[in-house]
This record gives structure tokens, sequence and C-alpha cells, in this order.
């Protein structure tokens, strides 16, 4: 059984979780599918911003215990102790892809967003939360850390000291509190609106160059992770090779006009199948 399912329309692409009957947990499928799709997404160049949401009651309860059908990993062993961390990685890197995209991502959140649910809106660039949202590092709960970035993103989101409690105690964080400090973007009524308001967003970005989008979410995922003089040397050089006077040109004779102007897609990239 398929862990989604993926639309597009026009620039925008939409990835729903659609196993509500186990509240999206990420199962095999997942695991296995979601990195592929967020590349393909990616390099295409067509894609201007994804919206990942949830069908059902909850956005995604994490991973599929049954995963875990086989019994628990072990590190009993060195041959176990070395396999382990290629074990974590691939699990790590499904989720980072999402920052490695060259398009904005938008979480739409209702309900249960735990474990690796949070692992994956912390690797989101937009977080739209519904009032039944809540948010909790599960792992604590059950014996483990967190490892496959929640406790590495979570603090460059919110206040240290809100992570720690997360981390520390298990305890649930409410949309409310998500968005007071800092880490929710927008608060909406219910799953309907999140929807309709990540839309909303992925429109606006949409209407954007994506050259200028690109280049932006590269310079703050850069800056976020090295120092001031580090990031601003990145961004000279991100510019060298996306400054497009078209580009500029188009956008203040739109805005000059007060009209609509549309840009070119991304180039695609090229895999090592494709015949050029």
């Amino acid at each position: 059984m398929a862990a989604f399912n993926l639309t597009q329309s026009g620039g925008i692409a939409h990835l729903r979780f659609c196993t509500p009957e186990k509240s999206n947990a990420m199962g095999a499928e997942f695991w296995a599918d979601f990195r592929l799709a967020i590349l393909e997404l990616s390099q295409s160049g067509k894609t201007r911003a994804l919206v990942i949401s949830g069908a059902g009651k909850n956005f995604c309860s994490g991973m599929d215990i049954s995963m875990f059908a086989s019994g628990i990993p072990t590190t009993d062993t060195p041959i176990s102790r070395e396999a382990f961390p290629a074990f974590i990685q691939h699990l790590q890197d499904t989720l980072s892809c999402l920052e490695a995209a060259r398009f904005p991502v938008i979480a739409a959140i209702h309900g249960a967003c735990i474990g690796g649910g949070l692992d994956l809106v912390s690797a989101c660039d937009l977080r739209i939360a519904a009032k039944d949202a809540y948010f909790r590092v599960e792992e604590t709960n059950i014996g483990m850390m967190a490892d496959l970035g929640s406790l590495q993103r979570l603090p460059k989101l919110m206040p240290e000291g809100v992570v720690r409690e997360l981390a520390y105690f298990g305890s649930t964080l409410n949309a409310e509190r998500g968005h007071a400090v800092g880490f929710i973007n927008a608060v909406e009524a219910d799953a309907e609106a999140v929807l309709d308001a990540a839309m909303q967003a992925a429109e606006r970005i949409a209407t954007k160059a994506p050259l200028a989008i690109a280049g932006s979410k590269a310079a703050i995922t850069y800056a976020r992770d090295h120092s001031t003089a580090d990031a601003l040397t990145h961004a000279r050089m991100t510019q060298a090779l996306i400054w497009n006077p078209a580009d500029i040109q188009k956008a203040v004779m739109a805005r000059a006009n007060g009209e609509k102007t549309t840009f070119d897609d991304l180039s695609k990239v090229r895999g090592m199948k494709d015949k050029h």
C-alpha cells in the first residue's frame, strides 16, 4: 500500500499521506518512496512549492511499529554497531531531502505530529497548523533518543529551553504555544482551513521568480549552519550564479503596472541516464 499520494497542478505539488487508519505512520513504503519522490520533483525544475498534508484525523504519528516486526535492531556486536549508523543515516537522509529541495516545502498539520512526523516538519520551510495540532518528541516516552532531526533543527526554530523541555519530559507542544515560540507560522481553525492556507502560501510563492526563491532558500539554510561571514560569502557567490536581469525587469515592470507576470522554470537536473 502506498504511503502517500502525489499530485501536481502547475508549479504546485501536493504530497498527502494516505494511511489514515495508521494515523499516517511512516512504514516501509514511506521510507522506500519518499526521498525518491522529492528528488524527482526537485530535479524536474517545474515545482515552485510543495505542500505536505495528511488524510484522516492526524498528520503523522511517526515511525510505524511494523518496521520492527522482526525485532528491535541491536548493537551487541562490532558488525552490528558498524552498520547501525548507516541505517540511521538512511532515515535521516530521507527527511533531509526536504531541506535540499530546490523549492520551499510547506507542512499543513492537523492532529498528531509526533516522533518522525515532528522530525519531518522540522525540515520543512513553513509550518501551518490547525488548532488541534500537537507536537511531541515521542522517542523520549519509549526509552530512546530522537535521532532523525528534531533535536538538531528545533533549537534553530524555537527557544532552546523549550526544545529541552520537549526532549526531557516527552511533553506535548500545542499549536498555540508552537506559534507563540515561533515554530508555527500560522494557526488555522481546522484541517480544511490549514490546507487552504498552505495552498494559498504555495500559490504566492509560485508567482515569484524561481531563481530568487531557490537562491533565498539556499542562503537561509546555509546561514543557519555557518558564521555570518561565511554566509555572506556564500550569498555573494550564489548571487553571481543566479543573477538574472530578465527576471528583475519582469518583476519591476509588473509591479509598476499592477500586472501579473510569469517566470521560466528552473532547469531540469539531468541524471546519468538522461540523454543529452
